[in-house]
């Protein structure tokens, strides 16, 4: 194994571990004022080995947006995590195709024929699956978004403060032009769908944070489950002389440091999520830094906090948790 293999296989069994292997302090994101975790501290596992839910058996579902990104096989680690230290629960993880409403609602109701009790949402869009939602809670289900929420009621929301983080990708740019002594220009933006709630409230952090500056953002392109839609994009923006690109997810991250390593250029790539993929153009330093959340946390407290509310110790509605990001840059690894 060559230096720069190890280097990464380090990274990632770091990240995987502990969050990040720094040299340095990474740099952690929370909202302004404090937020307390919503899972209780009397959670877990009975010393007779039975579940927190008084031996009650309970069905949960895991309906994330698709089921080929990386990012949400960790929100599925997290939950069977959960599963494994509660016990008593059947537990399914299922998601479209493709990132499409109409796919995701008739996952929302297949959880509902298979007997769910709570479903965990990473919501598509904030309306296109109200209404399968709305029939899941006439059956009886908890709501629990992860990552992504609708704009439906729920119990809790736990998910990055994707509009903080979009500013922190955006001052990460800046510090990274800075170095190379760049002041002004056209960064591109890349999205994944004009309806994904958690990745607009990036771009608009990230947008806001540059306003005064000499750069000028452009338009986001919207990759639409078609990776050369990216790519394409990326190719005519440096065509163009642009000075960087953001992109707001696993997808669109790799589809722009793909695109980037292709052309042989050297271009300032700011991106989000810690997939195998990110970490090694991370590493390679075609991609300056990523900014990992913490799925595997969201899919565990999600689970426990839904099996709170079935059980009836949580009570509350519509609460929410930052669960922070952290910024990966070759020097941290």
């Amino acid at each position: 194994m060559g230096k720069k293999q190890a280097l990464v296989c380090a990274v990632l069994l770091s990240v995987t571990l502990t969050g990040c292997g720094a040299k340095t302090t990474p740099e952690i994101i929370m909202p302004d004022k404090p937020v307390q975790s919503e899972v209780k501290k009397d959670s877990g596992k009975k010393a007779d080995g039975e579940s927190k839910a008084s031996g009650k058996s309970y069905t949960v579902y895991l309906v994330t947006m698709d089921l080929t990104d990386s990012y949400w096989k960790l929100i599925d680690d997290g939950c069977k995590q959960a599963v494994e230290e509660f016990g008593n629960i059947t537990y399914k993880w299922i998601g479209p195709d493709a990132h499409d409403d109409a796919q995701q609602s008739a996952c929302v109701e297949e959880a509902v024929a298979g007997g769910a009790d709570a479903i965990l949402i990473a919501a598509n869009s904030a309306e296109g699956v109200n209404k399968s939602l709305q029939k899941a809670e006439e059956a009886g289900c908890k709501i629990v978004y992860v990552d992504s929420p609708a704009s439906y009621d729920c119990v809790t929301a736990l998910s990055t403060d994707n509009n903080v983080a979009g500013k922190t990708a955006a001052e990460t740019m800046k510090k990274a032009l800075d170095e190379k002594g760049i002041t002004e220009g056209t960064i591109g933006v890349m999205g994944v769908t004009k309806d994904t709630a958690s990745c607009v409230a990036r771009e608009e952090g990230f947008r806001e944070a540059f306003k005064g500056t000499g750069f000028k953002l452009a338009d986001t392109v919207y990759m639409e489950d078609d990776a050369d839609n990216v790519k394409n994009a990326v190719k005519d923006g440096m065509d163009k002389k642009y000075v960087g690109f953001f992109g707001t997810n696993e997808g669109t991250t790799v589809s722009i440091g793909e695109a980037v390593k292709e052309a042989g250029k050297d271009s300032t790539v700011i991106g989000f999520d810690t997939s195998d993929a990110v970490l090694s153009l991370v590493s390679e330093g075609v991609i300056y830094a990523t900014m990992q959340q913490n799925p595997s946390v969201m899919g565990h407290d999600g689970i426990d906090i839904a099996l709170q509310a079935l059980e009836g110790t949580y009570t509350e509605t519509n609460t929410k948790t930052d669960t922070g990001v952290t910024v990966i840059s070759q020097d941290s690894m």
